[in-house]
């Protein structure tokens, strides 16, 4: 009873945004892959792929409406270059759904929070809250969204629908999301340091906004959403995800690391204003940083060929930012900001990836109907020789790359 019970379940979420068609071709394991690689097996595959870019460099991007309106990956040095999203092969060509969630890839997708809590909207009503009862909702799993508009450098989807969180408050939102091609020029004033000329980049952003479609205001007591935006790329045993914040006395007590369990040293340390944390897709844990001690940057560093991958983003200052722990919550908006998860085995010996994540999210608001709220996030992927990748770490992060990769 329990798997039909569960199957049925499961079959209300993809009904909500169709049937997925079976895909056209399979390939291998995903290792090493090119961008030409990846937009070439995501072409195969029923759906559309938009790729972004500029006649004057060769940084390019490829979006597709078919999951989510998702950046699925980029490149910094046109179709034969290092290709940064991680993409789930398997699941994508299977023409499947998987229990729990579509872990198709991409590396920035768009998703709604609090995950967990008494306002979650991951977890059916008055249901413990654990892996077994966890489950996307399929408006941010499955669905497609529609074409708006479309140009050779930005793109931009739409989509409605209906999201009921764990209190049975019904939200019924609508999403606009573009995302646009920056130009390389642009970087240095977002980023506060010069790029050397040997160094390659691509960057985008992308501008969500969310809208209350429904006749009845959101309110604080019966749940409010945030926007959610999270990344996935390749891991290695090389990578390292570096995250500043804002140091002091009382700093450390804003970083959470026991979403899933306490982080072992051996993957996390958090020392003056950097936080450190082993990639490599093998040891499950994830971290987060309250808006009081987080700085509006993340990254990872490729300690083996200097590769930096950044996310910018806003913090709204006295912002009501939702908790997504999976418990009953005495503080439901003393959220995190910011997040950082390393993929690895579940309990039966399973595993979704291995990927690893970068997270941002936006301030929850009680919107009245009609009323919308935007939130904007920056992705900027840098790669050049490794003593000029050396220096621009040091600019960003206060560290060289071999004291990130000794975890000092």
């Amino acid at each position: 009873m329990r798997f039909v019970h569960y199957c049925l379940f499961l079959g209300l979420f993809a009904c909500q945004s169709g049937t997925k068609p079976p895909a056209q071709s399979t390939q291998p394991p995903q290792g090493g892959n090119t961008f030409g690689d990846d937009v070439a097996f995501l072409r195969r595959q029923p759906g559309d792929v938009i790729l972004l870019q500029h006649a004057a460099d060769s940084g390019m991007v490829a979006v597709t409406g078919s999951y989510q309106a998702r950046v699925m990956t980029s490149s910094a040095n046109g179709l034969a270059g290092k290709s940064y999203g991680w993409l789930n092969y398997q699941l994508i060509s299977s023409g499947k759904y998987n229990p729990h969630i579509n872990a198709y890839g991409g590396e920035e997708r768009f998703w709604l929070g609090p995950e967990g809590g008494q306002y979650g909207l991951f977890f059916p009503s008055g249901k413990p809250m654990n892996f077994d009862t966890w489950q996307t909702p399929g408006l941010i799993d499955t669905a497609v969204f529609q074409l708006r508009d479309q140009s050779g450098d930005a793109v931009t989807y739409v989509k409605e629908g209906t999201l009921t969180n764990y209190a049975g408050t019904t939200f019924n939102v609508g999403i606009t999301r573009s995302i646009r091609l920056l130009e390389k020029e642009t970087l240095p004033a977002q980023l506060h340091i010069d790029l050397p000329a040997g160094v390659k980049a691509v960057a985008y952003q992308t501008e969500n906004t969310l809208v209350n479609k429904g006749s009845k205001a959101w309110q604080e007591s019966t749940g409010l959403l945030s926007i959610w935006l999270l990344g996935m790329y390749t891991p290695s045993d090389k990578t390292m995800i570096v995250v500043p914040f804002k140091g002091g006395p009382d700093a450390h007590a804003g970083i959470h690391d026991d979403y899933f369990g306490k982080i072992p040293p051996d993957y996390l340390q958090v020392k003056d204003s950097i936080l450190l944390m082993k990639a490599d897709g093998r040891h499950r844990g994830k971290i987060g940083l309250a808006p009081e001690v987080a700085l509006p940057m993340s990254g990872s560093v490729d300690t083996e060929s200097g590769a930096i991958t950044l996310i910018l983003f806003s913090i709204q200052p006295g912002g009501r930012y939702v908790n997504s722990k999976w418990e009953q919550q005495k503080e439901p908006y003393k959220g995190d900001v910011a997040n950082c998860y390393n993929d690895g085995p579940l309990a039966d010996g399973t595993q979704m990836g291995p990927f690893y994540e970068l997270e941002s999210s936006s301030a929850a608001r009680p919107l009245a109907p009609g009323d919308s709220m935007v939130y904007r996030q920056t992705t900027v992927h840098l790669e050049g020789e490794k003593a000029v990748m050396d220096s621009l770490a040091q600019q960003l992060f206060k560290r060289s790359i071999s004291e990130i990769a000794g975890m000092k």
